[in-house]
């Protein structure tokens, strides 16, 4: 799997090459600024980008402008944006096409080798993958939505996981039950928010996404 890596920080740059390269990843190319990346994505056409949001020149969101602009050029792009912080308006403009296979992390997350490659793989095959501080700002900004306070406990679990971009398997192990107990509740939490049900767990993820940003 190719990957171009866009990050200023020369020390995080070169842990995140050992980490992917150690992982059976090909590093094609690694950047440190929103130009740079730019041209680097036109030219490799990766299979996915991990990107910092915050990129020379500008040193704002540059990072993110620069993917946003190549994904115009290259539909559906794979991009992972990682953030030193919550920014709900960076997950917003990622998700602003509907076309999955983004996946927006806080930095911290790298430290969890396991979970990072993960969702970087998550990514590459198309799928969306939320941080969970991200999930619960978004849930903290509707939490007194009528509808939020219609779930139960373990509604608003599921619910929870769904938006960080977990499959019902995967939702069905962290909590102990089956993936039939899982698919009740994803039901129920559908009706209760007013959203159609969907198999395609893209499709799904986006909706719960879409339903959160309000």
């Amino acid at each position: 799997m190719r990957i171009v890596i866009a990050e200023d920080l020369a020390l995080l740059r070169e842990g995140l090459i050992r980490i992917l390269r150690a992982n059976s990843f090909e590093v094609v190319e690694a950047v440190d600024n929103g130009p740079a990346l730019i041209r680097s994505l036109m030219t490799h056409r990766p299979d996915v980008a991990i990107v910092d949001v915050r990129l020379p020149p500008t040193f704002t969101d540059e990072g993110l402008r620069s993917a946003i602009e190549a994904r115009r050029q290259i539909p559906g792009l794979p991009i992972m944006v990682l953030s030193q912080y919550v920014e709900q308006i960076y997950a917003r403009e990622l998700m602003s096409d509907r076309a999955g296979a983004v996946g927006y992390l806080l930095k911290d997350r790298v430290t969890d080798v396991d979970q990072f490659v993960a969702s970087v793989r998550q990514v590459a095959a198309g799928s969306t993958v939320m941080d969970p501080d991200v999930v619960s700002a978004l849930l903290t900004h509707r939490s007194a939505d009528p509808k939020l306070l219609e779930l139960s406990p373990r509604e608003h679990e599921v619910l929870t996981l769904m938006a960080q971009g977990r499959s019902n398997a995967a939702i069905a192990a962290r909590m102990f039950v089956t993936e039939k107990t899982i698919s009740k509740y994803s039901n129920s939490i559908f009706t209760k928010l007013g959203l159609q049900p969907s198999e395609d767990d893209n499709r799904r993820i986006l909706a719960v996404l879409a339903y959160l940003k309000g």
